[in-house]
């Protein structure tokens, strides 16, 4: 008999054992979620790292002494340093590789140190599918077998040549049809895997059925006879898992497209069930209102805030998706109009399953307090966990709505109905509908209950560091989309959210930290499965363990140009705002921003700045307007005429895009201050409250008036506070309220959450104090309806959204640059002629930030009859100081008013 047959009985005998029979009916009630079959407490870290199916590279050890591959279909192994190996089940002798590493495997691992490279034995490479099932030790030992150094090994490279063919698989999940379901998980690590069907959302195990393993894609499936739609389920996964042992997992599906309360069981559905679809699902359509990035103006809402402080809105519906279907609430009344006056997208914060937020008898805590006082988020905080606020960038399930938003989170048709209905609402309101998307990393991993890809492929989904424990550069635990699984999970979840609920377009958080070849993958697959062009945009920060292409070159800024996926520009937005995200203490105030007050109005620690301060943000702001394209030659403060991809935004390029459409600006979003709260810190404390307004306006004019797509937060054209809480994220729906009745923004009420905020309290203190900086009604309504005229110059001209670069370069200009500049005043030229949808033969734009009114001229219009835009002029504008603004023919001179944004045109 052959040592392979033998092995292989082996393999069939121990699977066959009665600690690892066909699962029992009652493990699917197990009130655990877990139980260990074979207890083991050893523990190892994972600092070898296989490369392809055979090669193992193990950084820091020595040619010296051999190495044996150490196997256990029990976890048994105990491999102390100076004794010999205990409880495997046997060893594969390794080599040191007699040639060079494949060029992909090369590639692929550049960021592992360097280390010898082991190599399975030809004999032996058909054991490896079985042997992956098993515990796995690396052993370097001494000539007398004795252990020198043990290892895991990270695993992903080994499963992605092993399976390649599972990128193909088209069906994991559920999937009912007519006459059967069938049931599919990718687990090549398991040794037994069984699916678990419920009859209801509560109820006990109703069938077990054992799921047969497919050798060439790794995963198992299962069928039943029968059409078991709105029924539920679970997997029951028996892995290895390093510490514990061999360990049953009962897991929900990571394919799962919605749940039961609080996600403890999938819910087995056909998407494309007429039963899952509200009246008229299958005709709605997105409004055609973008025909290029560029047209999109996006409003960022978060589906709570929007309705839980409404009184408009049903009590029952407050808070959920069924709200946007109140067309008389204050709140759908607000975004009709945003849609009326040129808005084209809202944006929800996640919408996806979340880890982080009870879906049955949440907490609603009810503040109170001074405005500067500490018990509101003293309040705050001690329900933090289980109260029914979070933004949710916290990943349970990708594939299914979140069960809080609906009006029933125990039947799982209820989410998935509420959802769709909730993008007809606001197609009928004349709005597109984007999510955004968390695929960088998970709620949690391990063996926590609610980890789900970890659970049933241990090691394989997370990007591990040099020892194997799981990266946490994101805040959480990073996901590996580099890897074939995680990266296919993520493109198959952006199809399901476009094809099944009609998603327009994505926004994706910390997608620096993807590559871009999965995202150029995940547009063509949206793309194709929307029958158009789907929008991506996201956050291409350049940070931690993948900084610089250190793993793979990312969807990040720098990277991503000529792509066509948009990532938000930090250049325009700091120097709007003044300072970075990251300040604290004093820099808050200190470091004031063009539209705030640096060096020309400056608060009690701001008159340190020199002019050439201002002059440098006047510059990055020229680069947002122009769209931060890399070949727009800019004339800078210093007299000096470059390309923006030659001036520095610190060690990078400020232009960096190819295209427009490759740059979102803002100047707020959920993240940080709002606007209106970093404004408080940086204006002079006795800057009006109508002033304040004003400020504000002029921070969301620049972004109108910007090349780009613009982005906009939900609220900041009502002034929205959140009473200077700088990562709302957690903070409850007290600091994240938003009033569509505009008689409140919520300023000062009370002291920020002390987590991030609590080291700035006493700074602090004295501007939540000030009922002299809260907005008045008047002053709310003057910001609405200025960002509503705004939306309209907006929408007015194609020449505020350029297509491409070239257009850019041919028809923007900038006067009052220079070193004689007005530097308080920003101004250009769009020349309009023959450009389809301009509507004018040109147009010019000035925005004035300073306190006094200011004259610059621009000599190539001369002679040029030019007027107020027909927004300034209307019966009903906002801003009536706009109308104050002169064009001189004669001399080519613009005058323009304080605090002011105004356009002219010409005919």
């Amino acid at each position: 008999m052959s040592q392979q047959l033998r092995y292989a009985l082996f393999c069939a005998f121990a699977l066959s054992s009665a600690a690892h029979a066909a699962v029992p009916l009652e493990a699917c009630d197990n009130p655990s979620f877990q139980q260990v079959l074979h207890a083991s407490s050893a523990t190892l870290d994972a600092r070898a790292v296989w490369l392809d199916r055979h090669m193992i590279r193990w950084p820091g050890t020595s040619l010296k002494g051999g190495y044996r591959l150490y196997h256990s279909l029990t976890a048994s192994i105990v491999a102390q340093p100076g004794a010999k190996v205990q409880g495997a089940s046997g060893a594969l002798q390794l080599e040191v590789a007699a040639i060079p590493v494949p060029k992909a495997a090369a590639e692929r691992f550049k960021y592992v140190s360097s280390g010898p490279v082991l190599t399975v034995r030809e004999a032996d490479l058909g054991k490896l599918p079985a042997l992956h099932r098993e515990q796995l030790v690396l052993v370097h030992e001494a000539p007398d077998g004795t252990v020198r150094s043990a290892t895991r090994i990270q695993v992903a490279g080994a499963l992605d040549d092993l399976y390649a063919a599972a990128d193909k698989i088209a069906d994991l999940g559920a999937t009912p049809s007519a006459k059967r379901t069938a049931f599919k998980l990718w687990a090549p690590t398991a040794q037994q895997v069984a699916v678990c069907t419920y009859d209801s959302a509560t109820g006990r195990a109703s069938a077990v059925q054992d799921m047969k393993l497919d050798a060439r894609t790794g995963s198992w499936s299962a069928q039943f006879g029968r059409d078991l739609s709105g029924r539920y389920y679970k997997y029951a996964v028996d892995v290895v898992v390093d510490g514990m042992g061999v360990v049953r997992n009962l897991v929900t599906d990571p394919y799962s497209v919605s749940l039961t309360t609080d996600s403890k069981r999938s819910y087995i559905a056909d998407l494309a069930s007429p039963k899952l679809k509200p009246k008229g699902w299958d005709k709605t359509r997105a409004p055609n209102t973008v025909k290029a990035q560029t047209d999109m103006v996006i409003y960022e809402l978060h589906v709570r805030d929007f309705s839980i402080n409404d009184p408009s809105v049903p009590e029952a519906k407050r808070g959920k998706y069924t709200a946007f279907g109140e067309t008389q609430s204050n709140g759908m009344r607000h975004l009709a109009a945003l849609a009326k006056a040129g808005l084209t997208d809202i944006h929800l914060l996640p919408v996806y399953d979340l880890g982080s937020v009870p879906e049955k008898d949440c907490a609603v805590p009810q503040p109170s307090g001074a405005p500067d006082g500490e018990s509101q988020q003293a309040l705050v905080r001690k329900t933090a966990e289980t109260d029914c606020f979070n933004w949710g960038y916290d990943p349970y399930h990708y594939n299914a709505p979140e069960g809080s938003y609906a009006s029933d989170p125990l039947d799982g048709a209820r989410r998935v109905i509420e959802f769709r209905q909730m993008v007809m609402d606001l197609h009928k309101a004349g709005l597109r509908v984007g999510t955004d998307v968390v695929y960088n990393h998970t709620f949690i991993a391990g063996q926590n209950e609610k980890s789900v890809l970890d659970r049933i492929v241990p090691g394989y989904y997370h990007r591990l560091n040099a020892l194997g424990a799981i990266e946490r550069s994101t805040c959480c635990d990073n996901t590996a989309t580099e890897n074939t699984m995680m990266a296919k999970l993520m493109i198959d979840s952006a199809v399901l959210w476009t094809r099944h609920y009609k998603i327009d377009s994505f926004r994706f958080d910390l997608m620096g930290h993807q590559p871009r070849a999965a995202m150029e993958r995940l547009q063509q697959r949206v793309d194709q499965a929307a029958g158009r062009h789907v929008q991506l945009i996201g956050e291409g920060w350049n940070f931690g363990e993948v900084a610089d292409g250190a793993r793979f070159v990312q969807a990040s800024q720098l990277s991503l140009n000529g792509s066509g996926i948009g990532t938000f520009s930090d250049r325009a937005r700091d120097a709007v705002r003044g300072g970075s995200a990251g300040d604290s203490g004093e820099a808050m105030v200190r470091r004031q921003g063009y539209i705030n007050g640096l060096v020309y109005d400056p608060n009690a620690l701001g008159a340190e700045h020199p002019k050439a301060d201002l002059l440098r943000a006047a510059d990055l702001i020229r680069v947002g307007l122009a769209g931060s394209v890399r070949p727009y030659p800019l004339r800078t403060f210093d007299d000096r005429v470059r390309p923006m991809q030659e001036i520095a935004y610190g060690n990078q390029p400020a232009g960096y895009a190819s295209q427009p459409g490759e740059v979102v600006n803002y100047v707020e979003n959920h993240d940080n201050q709002t606007l209106f709260d970093i404004n408080v810190l940086k204006l002079p404390s006795d800057t009006p409250a109508a002033e304040r307004a004003r400020v504000q306006v002029l921070g969301m004019a620049i972004n109108a008036f910007s090349q780009g797509v613009a982005y906009y937060h939900a609220g900041i054209d009502t002034l929205r506070s959140k009473s200077l809480d700088r990562n709302s994220f957690n903070s409850g729906d007290w600091f994240n309220r938003i009033d569509w009745s505009y008689q409140d923004n919520y300023f000062g009420t009370g002291l920020p959450p002390a987590d991030d905020n609590g080291k700035d309290w006493a700074l602090l203190k004295p501007y939540l104090a000030n009922a002299a900086i809260k907005p008045s009604p008047a002053d709310i309504a003057f910001a609405r309806d200025a960002f509503r005229d705004l939306l309209k110059i907006r929408a007015s001209s194609t020449l505020f959204r350029l297509r491409t670069s070239d257009d850019i370069v041919q028809r923007l200009r900038f006067f009052n640059t220079g070193p004689q500049q007005e530097a308080t005043v920003l101004a250009a030229w769009l020349d309009g002629k023959s450009y389809p949808g301009a509507r004018f033969a040109g147009l010019s734009y000035l925005v004035n930030v300073d306190k006094a009114a200011h004259t610059v001229t621009d000599e190539a219009l001369r002679g040029k009859r030019l007027r107020l835009h027909p927004v300034h002029l209307a019966p009903g504008a906002a801003d009536q100081r706009a109308k104050e603004a002169r064009f001189d023919s004669a001399s080519g001179s613009f005058t323009v008013p304080p605090r002011t944004a105004v356009v002219f045109v010409a005919e």
